[in-house]
């Protein structure tokens, strides 16, 4: 039955950490029915891209946010019901951002949660250099990172605060900075006209195409760089016969897909073996916290999944993959990539991962050094199944040469906590398994 009454459709808090969220699709137009828990729009932010449903059902009578646009974390994006512009906008106060609370709208503590642009609103904010200049706990940490004075960097947000956009911007920009300088006042004197201004982007060519970045692409290239920027990335590589492998398939394939419906993929093979493998290598299954060491009892497995026509990367994540069995493993995997590519993840299924695997290998690739998911120590990749001339020794003892499906399967691994020979005997233990797989667990 439709709603009587205006009710407003608002961006979701879609974690703790999420704080704004860029509308990318609206699947209702102003004056269409909804029925409530239908997909109205699609969201995108820096964690995951997801469809929203109708709070209620009812006539979309009024979209206030339209596609492209990134807004708050309780910003009024639409009503369903009642007359347009019967209810009024959500927290979106208007001007003064830093007035006396009694002019504002909101009390003091939501107008000061407000900036515009910025995109770690909501969090209590902090002043790290004593200049005046408040920023968020994010700005702070990878300003910090960099050795960046946040006094230096022209602020975009509302009342010139400075958003996390502008704080990566000007890190990519390659400027140098004086924060850790005695005096405060030095940073603030020549290089800020000087470093102000951004190169301007440049014109499209003939034949060139331009699109947004996503927020999601946005927070896949922060992420990664970030990556590169703490860990000692390097990478190990093992090839392994999965020739006992390829026969368990082949015999589970009929009875997992007609009795269960998903298929027993060798990622789920190499998934199995690996979380075994795990429990006898806690470092790689553990992470660097400040001065401490954090290893771990369970293994929560993320799962690379790319979204379609290349518009994103999520890991997804198996908890407590150390209490499944083959079967189990199978169904979470096709559980995970059916809802990342149909959008139906929510922020907890892509968090508090402990270690990855990657598989690009469905493309042919038989090589590659991937970038590790922070805050993890270590991240699997599996690679394509070739055929190949393998020597084996034959019953008499003698060499020969066989056909074998083999696989190469790398580690790359923070060299801060994973030392060359321990990601070694980890990778021989992980082939040791595969290569003997019998039953369900290898």
């Amino acid at each position: 039955m439709a709603t009587e009454t205006a009710v407003d459709v608002v961006m979701p808090q879609m974690g703790v950490s999420v704080s704004e969220g860029t509308i990318t699709k609206w699947l209702k137009r102003e004056g269409e029915q909804v029925e409530a828990d239908e997909p109205l729009l699609e969201i995108s932010t820096d964690k995951i891209d997801t469809e929203i449903p109708s709070p209620a059902s009812g006539t979309v009578t009024q979209i206030l946010v339209q596609e492209g646009e990134t807004v708050e974390v309780g910003t009024k994006l639409a009503q369903i019901g009642g007359a347009a512009g019967a209810s009024a906008p959500a927290p979106e106060p208007a001007a003064a951002p830093e007035p006396a609370p009694a002019a504002a709208p909101e009390p003091a503590p939501a107008a000061e949660a407000q900036p515009a642009a910025e995109p770690e609103a909501g969090v209590p904010v902090q002043q790290p250099t004593g200049n005046g200049k408040f920023v968020s706990p994010v700005v702070a940490r990878i300003a910090a990172e960099h050795g960046i004075d946040p006094n230096e960097v022209p602020g975009t947000g509302r009342g010139g605060r400075v958003t996390k956009q502008d704080i990566l911007a000007f890190v990519e920009s390659g400027a140098s900075t004086t924060a850790a300088a005695p005096a405060p006042a030095a940073p603030q004197a020549a290089p800020t006209p000087a470093r102000a201004p951004q190169a301007p982007a440049a014109q499209p060519q003939a034949g060139e195409e331009v699109e947004p970045v996503t927020a999601m692409r946005r927070g896949i290239a922060e992420h990664m760089r970030r990556s590169l920027d703490t860990a000692a990335h390097v990478t190990s590589a093992i090839e392994v016969d999965m020739s006992k492998v390829v026969a368990a398939r082949e015999v589970l394939k009929k009875e997992y897909q007609s009795s269960y419906g998903v298929n027993p993929t060798y990622l789920a093979f190499i998934a199995r073996a690996t979380v075994d493998t795990l429990k006898d290598f806690p470092y790689i299954n553990g992470e660097l916290r400040g001065d401490s060491i954090v290893t771990r009892k369970f293994v929560n497995l993320g799962i690379a999944v790319e979204l379609a026509e290349g518009k994103g990367l999520i890991v997804p994540v198996i908890r407590n993959a150390e209490t499944m069995n083959l079967l189990g493993i199978a169904k979470a995997i096709a559980d995970l990539a059916t809802r990342s590519r149909e959008k139906k993840l929510v922020p907890d299924d892509v968090a508090g991962g402990t270690f990855t695997i990657t598989n690009p290998g469905g493309y042919g690739t038989f090589h590659g050094t991937p970038v590790i998911n922070q805050p993890q120590s270590a991240i699997l990749g599996t690679y394509a199944l070739v055929k190949r001339p393998w020597v084996i020794t034959d019953e008499s003892g003698s060499d020969a040469i066989a056909i074998k499906p083999i696989m190469n399967i790398t580690l790359t691994y923070d060299h801060r906590l994973v030392d060359g020979a321990y990601a070694g005997r980890f990778l021989r233990d992980l082939r040791a398994r595969l290569e003997s797989w019998e039953g369900d667990g290898g």
